[in-house]
């Protein structure tokens, strides 16, 4: 069980690196610029991710940083934080409210804390190992459907899936929906959705997911079924349908 003061150092960190997000959120001024890998970065990533790292730095010292903008910087305590500042630039830069700053912290038992604020709908979820997980402040659960059939599969993109794949899901009755991002992963994780399926992802994307998904009863794994976050690729469900929609994406 990871301590709860840091679970509320996390939360609270995150919420207001989020927040300051939404002083470009929608702005006309906006500059959107691309980074080398082509993906775009704002003015608005880079606060929120300075920001972060001046937090954790005052507060934990000895731990590492890594974020999406700006690297890893190297402590000697063996936990990290894993900082996204914002998880779906793309939906930011065109005035999409589904965008959100996510932080992890990993230990040698791997992700004890995870965090997906939401800004622009002021959404909060977090957990902590051993803790559970939390919806703007409550207790909440995965969903208990059963089914493929009428399930609510999200994913951040139709083009990243493998064409047989998506039409074998389809065929199954899911109903197949680009809430994608860390939307998609608050959705199942308080019960709104059944699955989340990122076919590529970077670690920064979900650093945060397994600890959130499985605190509220449900299951992370990347597309082959291994219970691990750094694969490139990420599945999450409420644990129910977890074996029959890996058995669709192989």
């Amino acid at each position: 069980m990871i301590e709860q003061d840091v679970v509320d150092f996390a939360v609270d960190a995150t919420r207001r690196a989020g927040r300051l997000t939404l002083d470009w959120y929608q702005s006309h001024s906006l500059a959107v610029t691309a980074k080398r890998d082509g993906s775009p970065v704002t003015e608005a990533d880079y606060a929120a991710e300075r920001f972060l790292r001046s937090e954790i730095s005052a507060t934990y010292p000895g731990d590492t940083i890594c974020g999406e903008e700006e690297g890893e910087v190297v402590g000697d305590t063996g936990r990290q934080w894993v900082i996204d500042p914002i998880d779906g630039t793309k939906a930011f830069a065109q005035g999409v409210p589904l965008f959100a700053t996510l932080l992890a912290l990993v230990d040698d038992d791997g992700p004890a804390v995870g965090v997906i604020f939401l800004p622009a709908l002021d959404e909060c979820v977090w957990a902590g190992r051993g803790h559970g997980t939390r919806w703007n402040g409550r207790p909440c659960r995965v969903s208990s459907h059963a089914s493929l059939d009428e399930s609510y599969v999200c994913t951040s993109g139709l083009g990243y899936w493998p064409e047989p794949a998506l039409q074998k899901v389809r065929a199954a009755g899911a109903r197949v929906r680009t809430w994608g991002d860390a939307y998609g992963y608050a959705l199942v994780a308080t019960g709104r959705a059944e699955a989340m399926v990122d076919p590529e992802c970077f670690d920064w994307d979900v650093a945060a997911m397994s600890v959130i998904i499985g605190e509220a009863g449900g299951r992370f794994s990347d597309t082959e079924g291994t219970d691990d976050w750094r694969s490139g690729s990420a599945v999450a469900t409420n644990g129910i349908l977890h074996n029959d929609l890996l058995r669709f994406l192989r």
